[in-house]
Order: C-alpha cells, then structure tokens, then sequence
C-alpha cells in the first residue's frame, strides 16, 4: 500500500471521533439553549472535518486508479501478459483514453523508431486516418480496420486494427499487420508482366523476322543463313539478359523493405567486382584503379547485392568510358556529425572518363529503362536496369546514390552505405 494511504488512514481514524464529538456538543448546546455562536461552530468544525476527509479518500482513490493506468509493468498487465505480448510477431501498442501509450511490443519499437511508452500516440504516428480511428474507438468502443501507408525510410503498407476494452481501465489496441510484401508482389507481379510485353516485343519480332526469311527465300543462301543466326544469337542474348536484369529487380525491390543484417568488407567487395570486370576493360583498353583508406570498418550489408551493385556501376563506367581510359574507384570514410571523427558512412565511388551526362537527363538515369542514347546503349548490351538495380540496392542497405557528371569531363557515381555496429559492448555494471 502507498505510504501516504496509510499515514492517512491513522489520521483519518482520529478525526472520525473528533468530527462526531464536535457534531453532537454542538447539538447539546442548542438543545439546552446555550450561545448559538459555539453551537453552530462546532456543528461547522464537524462539517468541515467530514467533509476533509471525504474529499481526500476521494483523490487517494483518483490517484490509486490514474497509478494503476500509468504502471503498465504491474496493474494492468501482469508479467505473464507482457512478456506474450512483447513477443508478438505483429506490432502492438496500448493507449490510455487521452492518447498516451501505456505499452508497446518489440516489434512495434521497430515500427516506430524510438521507445513509444508515456509519449502521445499523436506524437509517434503522422497518419491522419489513423489517429482519427484511434479517437473514435477510444470515444465511442467500435472496432476500426484500415489500411494505411508509411513512406518513409523506405514505403511500408500496414493494416491497423483498433479495439477498446469493455472493463475498466478502459484501454485502446492499436494491432498493426504488415501488408508490405504482399503489395510489393502484387505490384511487381503487374510491372514483370508490363515490362516484359514492352521490352521483348523489338528481340522477339526480330528473330520471328529472321526465322520467316531463313525458312523462306533465304533458304539455301549461305551468307545470308549466317548473318541472320548471328543476329538472332545476338538478340536471344539480349532477351536473357533483359529477363535476368528483370528478375533480378524484381526479387530486390520485394525485399527491399528488409535491411540486410550481415557485416562485409566494402574493399573486399570491390576487389572481387574488379577481378569478374578485369577481361572486359583488357577488351577496351581500359585501366581499373583502386584507392582504399587505411582501416575500414566493415558495412552492414548483403555481400552477393553488393557485389552485384558494383559491377553494375564499373560495368557502366568501363562501356560508357573512353576507349584506352581509366576507371577509378575510391573507398574513404564519411565522419558522421557526432564529432570525435566517428565513421558513420562509407563512400564508394567509380568515375570514368568517358562522355559525361547532359544535366536534364541525370535525374532520370535510376528509372527504369532509360537510356541516354538508346542505339549506344543496345549495342553495347545494355538492358536499361543496371542503375535502376543499384538504387533499389542502396535504397535496401539504407544507403544512397549520387550522380555527378558533366558533358566532355566523364561521371562519378557515388555509394554511401552505413558502416556496421559494433559486434559486441563491454556491459555497464551497476
């Protein structure tokens, strides 16, 4: 029991007899004629100490009550229920009926961001519909189901479905059903089909071309049989590819609201994307170097995406570079605004000396599809996704993408990727 409860308690024990004692000298007096002056004052002394007493047991009981609300660890949720609760797979919070969070899961501390409890609902959540369902179940009991979509950092869909318990303490669940992946399959499953109608349309009405010429006229034309098989190879090498790039897109933009959990050496990533490059610039001519700071820390990320990024990017940097030019990659660490030099960031960028990118047309580089000059871009292999694989990558590792380029004076694309949290801390004695 509180302690002013029971300090109360005993003082109350004594005004009780006080008050009653007051109260009936107080009636003697007027019933034996005295001075009414005294007997009145010593009905109101009763009066007042009666109702001191009522009023103060009534805000010990407010307070007693507004305690067993805001101590989500022991009133209202045993220890049992809290710990099923906070293992839940789906998010959950609890509310009082002003708003405030009594009680919120590990998974819902995901959602969020920051640790929801005793702060407004108001406060965490910016989702209009959502916070207007949370009102009126809170004000009226009805149960709410709604769909709803966080864009930021990355889009995430939720379902939210909102109850108010009938007992006292009256309180409100906010249940959330992640919805991200289901959305993401649907819309991928509608952009594959999109894309791929559009894309293989050109590969597949050449080779159907060819084939009605070499089973026609052609039939016995030796030279012409030849080229036209040479065509045709080329053009299934270029519907492979564009099916493999689409896949490939596709499986990263579904996952791409999961952060990788795995810890890789960002040099070491590009060394291997160097050694796969390494015959395709001795085609060109080209020169590929690598400057690495000195002590790097790992980055938190998906080795074979990241492997995958970079290739994309020296790849693009070796087709669309000079002939006999240079790569160059660098490696530096970005000090994060804490102070004390901490590394927050990794950079990695490839720069080539080709012919640069028209100012208009960078903002569109990472779409899907677009190329700058699209005959260059098919003859030299190119589906229009490498950029747009590298920006879903970076967006996947919580990273970004920048592009800088100038016309004569060749491109730099830029990856920054979160440097790794350490694998252990030393404990904190108490």
């Amino acid at each position: 029991m509180d302690p002013t409860q029971t300090t109360w308690n005993t003082f109350a024990r004594l005004l009780w007899p006080l008050a009653l004692g007051l109260a009936a000298g107080g009636a003697l007096l007027l019933w034996r004629g005295a001075q009414t002056t005294w007997a009145v004052a010593g009905i109101a002394a009763a009066m007042a100490l009666l109702i001191s007493i009522m009023a103060r047991d009534g805000r010990l009981q407010l307070r007693q009550q507004a305690a067993a609300i805001g101590d989500t660890g022991t009133a209202f949720l045993s220890p049992l229920a809290r710990e099923v609760l906070g293992h839940l797979p789906d998010p959950l919070m609890l509310l009082d009926q002003s708003g405030r969070v009594l009680f919120a899961n590990s998974a819902m501390y995901r959602v969020i961001g920051i640790g929801p409890e005793n702060k407004q609902i108001s406060l965490l959540m910016r989702t209009p519909v959502v916070l207007e369902a949370i009102e009126r179940t809170t004000a009226t009991g009805e149960e709410a189901s709604i769909e709803f979509t966080m864009p930021v950092p990355v889009e995430r869909h939720y379902q939210a479905h909102i109850a108010r318990t009938a007992v006292r303490p009256m309180i409100t669940m906010l249940l959330l059903h992640d919805l991200t992946s289901a959305k993401r399959t649907e819309q991928m499953r509608a952009d594959f089909v999109a894309n791929a109608s559009h894309e293989l349309r050109t590969p597949l009405a050449a080779v159907s071309g060819f084939i009605d010429t070499l089973k026609g006229h052609a039939r016995d034309d030796v030279q012409a049989r030849d080229r036209f098989l040479d065509i045709m190879s080329v053009e299934a090498g270029r519907m492979r590819r564009l099916i493999e790039d689409l896949l490939s897109l596709t499986r990263i933009e579904l996952n791409e609201h999961v952060r990788p959990s795995g810890r890789v050496s960002l040099e070491q990533i590009v060394r291997e994307a160097f050694a796969a490059l390494a015959p395709l610039a001795q085609i060109d001519h080209i020169a590929l170097e690598l400057e690495v700071a000195p002590n790097l820390p790992d980055v938190t990320g998906d080795r074979d995406e990241l492997i995958q990024l970079f290739q994309n990017l020296i790849h693009n940097a070796i087709k669309y570079g000079r002939e006999g030019g240079h790569v160059w990659v660098a490696i530096n660490p970005i000090a994060s605004s804490g102070g004390r030099g901490a590394v927050s960031m990794l950079a990695a960028s490839v720069r080539d000396d080709g012919e640069g990118i028209a100012s208009d047309a960078i903002p569109r580089l990472t779409e899907r599809f677009y190329r700058v000059d699209v005959k260059r871009s098919r003859e030299k292999g190119g589906t229009g996704l490498g950029l747009a694989i590298v920006k879903h990558i970076a967006n996947r590792h919580q990273g970004r993408l920048t592009i800088e380029s100038k016309v004569g004076e060749g491109s730099t694309f830029t990856v920054m990727l979160p440097v790794a949290p350490l694998e252990s801390a030393d404990a904190t004695v108490t």
